[in-house]
């Protein structure tokens, strides 16, 4: 049996003094039974090493010792595996300005990004970036705030923020220089403005992701490299003037696009179905998690809800709810790259939790558990390869986990009652959680 000490050092004593009396003490899962999302397996009894803000070992319990000095959290009988990710997310704005409700204010920003930690949300892409935002990854990053890693889109491209090709030039060189991850993209867009656009931000090196714009087409956004196609909006537009079989050839023939560009997918699937008219509005108004969320927030989905109006819906809300599904569970059995998202805080999303009611569509598409797994951890990892490596359980992996009481393999739904979450090696028990939560509900029900 090797000592848990020597382990350690061993991994450290490249460009290291041995004197390890600063370093902040360890932290160590042990007897935990780990789902490392590098394929579908559960490596059984095995003790996770952290070390600040990586995990620097997995290893069979019976093979290490655990000196008194690490902080130990008993996993005896539990399952391990990477955050989640939100990769459409929003973050409300830092200075909203002096039109903005009432409510964007601090608390809203805070308890936001507690919401998506608080589920199991350990990454978020911010899909809407506001001036100012940017200052927030600092804030998370140095314990300032609680919240999820965040990468951020900057202020969207759309029909009222550029008018001509060369505004949009314009404004990828400026969000480039302001240091966001990538540019996001809304309806309205001429085509000459979305070319000008992808010109700049191939010159530059940013990407660029989001709807897609009518007058481009999905097929042109496609072409074009698009990094994501968010909402699958454009597919339904693409598909809906087909019937039958010749839909179904189309079908075929965008998702072998999709694929050959290496397009990634964030379906959104909840969301849409409120969005196009196909959802259950008076079960969504009884969800607990609306607890959580400023009244006015709450008011706004109540009042779409009274009065569902949408630009999205084409046709019956039912059978377009039906393509949605089918679209995804055939992109999913060719392989197309798929990444976990839902819009939140949009129409009744409450951040974090409506992950939850976005796993049972996913499912009903034709995705097995590992798949959606893979949706919010690994396939994530890969597409913020260059920035990090995060996403599964593995030595130089971000860590970023989530303790469970039983194997989400089996049952998805045991994720909504971890037993806690760790960001960046910050780890936040359940207790804790549930308390934080306490305060948030009685915040918003004054």
């Amino acid at each position: 049996m090797k000592t848990f000490t020597t382990l350690v050092l061993s991994l450290f004593l490249i460009g290291c003094t041995g004197d390890t009396s600063s370093r902040e003490t360890l932290t160590v899962f042990t007897n935990v039974n780990v789902i490392p999302m590098d394929s579908e397996q559960v490596l059984m009894d095995q003790t996770v090493i952290i070390d600040g803000d990586r995990i620097v070992d997995v290893v069979p319990s019976s093979e290490i010792t655990v000196p008194a000095s690490a902080m130990v959290i008993d996993g005896t009988d539990k399952y391990l595996m990477p955050g989640l990710a939100e990769m459409h997310g929003h973050v409300p704005p830092t200075n909203p300005g002096p039109n903005a409700p009432e409510y964007f204010n601090k608390e809203y920003v805070e308890s936001t990004l507690f919401l998506y930690v608080s589920a199991g949300i350990t990454t978020v892409r911010g899909m809407l970036g506001y001036e100012g935002q940017l200052s927030l990854k600092d804030s998370v990053n140095s314990g300032v705030h609680i919240g999820p890693n965040l990468y951020l889109a900057g202020p969207s491209f759309n029909g009222n923020s550029i008018s001509s090709p060369e505004e949009a030039r314009e404004r990828v060189v400026k969000q480039h220089k302001e240091g966001w991850d990538l540019l996001k993209i809304h309806p309205g867009v001429s085509l000459e403005e979305y070319d000008a656009m992808v010109e700049a931000a191939d010159e530059v090196g940013i990407t660029f992701g989001g709807h897609v714009p009518a007058d481009v087409g999905v097929i042109h956004a496609i072409e074009s490299g698009q990094i994501t196609i968010d909402h699958v909006d454009g597919y339904v537009s693409f598909l809906s003037p087909f019937e039958d079989q010749e839909k179904g050839e189309k079908l075929d023939e965008v998702i072998r696009l999709t694929k050959k560009h290496n397009v990634w997918i964030v379906p959104t699937m909840a969301l849409w179905e409120t969005i196009i008219g196909a959802a259950d509005y008076e079960t969504m108004r009884t969800y607990d998690e609306l607890k959580y969320i400023p009244k006015g927030v709450k008011q706004n989905y109540f009042d779409f809800a009274e009065n569902p109006q949408t630009g999205y819906a084409i046709g019956d809300p039912a059978e377009q709810a039906q393509l949605r599904s089918r679209i995804l569970g055939e992109m999913n059995k060719a392989g197309v790259k798929i990444l976990m998202g839902t819009d939140a805080p949009q129409l009744f999303s409450v951040p974090g939790f409506s992950i939850h009611r976005e796993l049972p569509l996913m499912k009903a598409a034709g995705m097995s558990n590992y798949e959606i797994l893979l949706s919010g951890t690994k396939n994530v990892g890969e597409y913020f390869a260059e920035k990090d490596q995060f996403g599964t359980v593995a030595e130089g992996q971000r860590a970023d986990l989530i303790l469970l009481s039983d194997n989400p393999l089996e049952d998805l739904s045991v994720i909504k009652d971890h037993d806690g979450v760790m960001v960046q090696g910050k780890w936040y028990p359940r207790e804790m959680i549930d308390q934080k939560l306490k305060e948030i509900e009685a915040y918003y029900a004054e």
